[in-house]
């Protein structure tokens, strides 16, 4: 799926856009694994803050960046074909959710599975039959014609958080009094969609799998709902990305060549991001190293780590947004940070004064410590500079 076609479906999750007449679920005891209660509830039967506030929440599972936060989940023909996993949520999806003893089966698979601590945590399901409208030559969506609907169902897993005793006003004592603690709804830890929403259309070998947190992607809930090979996950891919970049380079891995490699990769994400129709950007190891050649590492080098990257990743596409911070560029040392707009990141220099190692940035008109405004004055010219 592009980014275009989660947009798509995120505007769905309205009240007067929503198809969605239903929301299933039940409440789980973290640390027991017992079902503590069961929903289902008609979203045309209760006020419309509330059905807003559910529809949020399954919202969210369509929320981050593609490639990071919603992670593409591929079937094998094998399994499109006949196993127990996709069976399963093919039947969640043609029942519409209807079907109680399908839901317990697909709650048991979950519970038994998920490793939440000791949290409570809400299952939370619906159903959707979107009808896709054709798109004209001009892009725009033609509202009386119609090609597919689209019926697929979403899941949150939303940990259940209790709230501390809080002061409250009570209008008619005029007083303010402790009010009792109480059970939070929170967004999404993770959740999917099935099928997923490929070229506007039903794609029944693939879902589109959420984690709020990149780096904890519950492979235990991967492995019970879809038992697809693991992917890896953006904290991994930059570590391997990292170790990789260093372990090749060696001696050669100076600010400058970074800087370089971030700047290029910064460019691909940044008109990726622009056509939110493209599909999510990956390049392969070869195209990174590519990338190596191109801001002067050695062909050696390069090659040592394309070889490297083939070891790490076994051939995987990696997705530059995984790889490097997008929002920021960090220089540290023992006793300070520098951290800058990645758009800035060539105004940082390394220079050996003294026999001393120094990192230079150039100061504009206006410099602050700590909110205060200060004056640079000039110094003393240093002696044996040399870079």
């Amino acid at each position: 799926m592009n980014g275009k076609e989660v947009s798509e479906l995120r505007r769905r999750f309205r009240p007067e856009k929503s198809a969605v007449s239903r929301v299933y679920g039940c409440y789980v005891n973290g640390s027991s694994r017992e079902i503590i209660s069961y929903l289902d509830e008609s979203l045309g039967n209760m006020p419309l803050e509330e059905a807003e506030k559910y529809l949020s929440l399954l919202k969210k599972s369509l929320s981050g960046t593609l490639g990071k936060h919603l992670i593409d989940v591929v079937f094998s023909t094998a399994q499109v074909m006949d196993s127990d996993e996709h069976r399963l949520l093919s039947a969640l999806r043609e029942s519409g959710l209807k079907d109680g003893e399908i839901r317990e089966t697909f709650y048991r698979a979950v519970i038994d599975a998920l490793d939440m601590g000791d949290s409570n945590y809400l299952i939370l399901l619906a159903h959707d039959a979107y009808d896709v409208p054709r798109r004209g030559r001009d892009g725009e969506a033609d509202p009386d014609g119609s090609d597919e609907v689209f019926s697929y169902i979403l899941c949150s897993i939303c940990p259940v958080k209790t709230c501390k005793m809080e002061l409250g006003y009570f209008p008619g004592e005029n007083e303010f009094h402790s009010c009792a603690a109480g059970q939070v709804v929170s967004a999404p830890e993770l959740g999917f969609l099935f099928p997923a929403f490929d070229d506007r259309a039903a794609n029944i070998y693939n879902a589109l799998f959420y984690s709020r947190k990149p780096d904890q992607i519950h492979q235990e809930f991967l492995d019970a709902v879809f038992r697809t090979e693991p992917p890896m996950s953006a904290a991994e891919q930059k570590e391997a990305f990292q170790g990789a970049l260093s372990g090749a380079l060696e001696g050669a891995c100076s600010l400058e060549v970074v800087q370089a490699v971030h700047g290029r990769l910064l460019e691909k994400i940044e008109a990726n991001r622009e056509d939110k129709e493209a599909e999510p950007l990956a390049l392969s190891a070869g195209e990174i190293g590519g990338i190596l050649r191109e801001c002067g590492v050695a062909e050696e080098r390069a090659a040592a780590f394309q070889a490297q990257c083939g070891e790490a990743f076994g051939g995987a596409a990696l997705n530059p947004e995984n790889l490097i911070d997008a929002k920021r560029f960090d220089v540290k040392t023992e006793q300070a940070t520098i951290s800058l707009d990645p758009a800035y990141s060539y105004l940082v220099e390394t220079r050996v004064i003294d026999g001393r190692k120094y990192l230079l940035i150039p100061a504009g008109e206006d410099v602050e410590v700590n909110g205060l405004p200060v004056e640079v004055t000039a110094g003393e010219p240093e002696s044996g500079e040399s870079t």
